[in-house]
């Protein structure tokens, strides 16, 4: 098999990781900013149940949960497994693993404003959420870049855990392209695929940053 055919069939399998990658973004993103609220929450149940979610996100690897989503409603409710089980499956758990951490980064960014910014605002007649839109959020965005940027390139590469439960991305391919060919030159190519994709996440998040620049300490 030459080359140009090989990397043609781990583009397909990238699209798939992409589509993982994309789907996790869209939910873990919203879900992990409400966490973080919980997280911070006076109300001391809620707090509590957000702590020990994270803790368990965050301390059991996201391939266990990804057999527990998948297995689960199988062995627990009965509930026939399906061909797209596999994936929703996947989605689920890199949303919820993921939201864990970017709600821990949401938080610690929330945290780092100085309380006398909540006071100004608050003589200033605008309201709690006037004031965090306008004036808390932007300074989080610009204070969490670089810990956010860090958790999407992670995300990247842990696409290729999805293979584990049967879904063919990427890396999936490139295995079976190294076991039929006898090459390594596959693992090789995908290789660049997530380095290449990673240095346009690298740049995407730049820009932002160099974007919120006016915002300073």
């Amino acid at each position: 098999m030459d080359t140009l055919t090989m990397t043609g069939m781990l583009a397909e399998g990238f699209l798939v990781s992409l589509q993982i990658f994309a789907f996790t973004l869209l939910g873990s993103l919203p879900l992990g900013m409400l966490v973080a609220f919980a997280r911070m929450s006076r109300v001391k149940p809620l707090a509590l149940l957000a702590r020990l979610y994270i803790s368990i996100m965050r301390g059991t690897p996201l391939m266990l949960q990804m057999f527990a989503i998948y297995f689960v409603p199988y062995y627990v409710f009965g509930i026939r497994l399906t061909t797209d089980s596999k994936w929703y499956a996947t989605i689920v758990a890199f949303i919820v693993n993921y939201a864990a951490y970017f709600a821990e980064i949401y938080r610690s960014g929330i945290q780092s404003i100085p309380r006398g910014q909540h006071e100004a605002a608050e003589v200033l007649g605008y309201s709690k959420a006037q004031t965090f839109v306008r004036i808390v959020l932007p300074q989080v965005v610009k204070r969490i870049m670089p810990s956010m940027t860090n958790e999407v390139i992670t995300l990247v590469k842990d696409t290729s855990l999805a293979f584990s439960i049967g879904v063919i991305e990427m890396f999936t391919v490139a295995k079976q392209l190294v076991a039929s060919q006898v090459s390594m030159l596959p693992f090789a190519i995908a290789a660049a695929f997530y380095w290449i994709f990673n240095l346009l996440v690298d740049f995407v998040a730049g820009q932002i940053e160099r974007k919120l620049s006016y915002y300073h300490d």
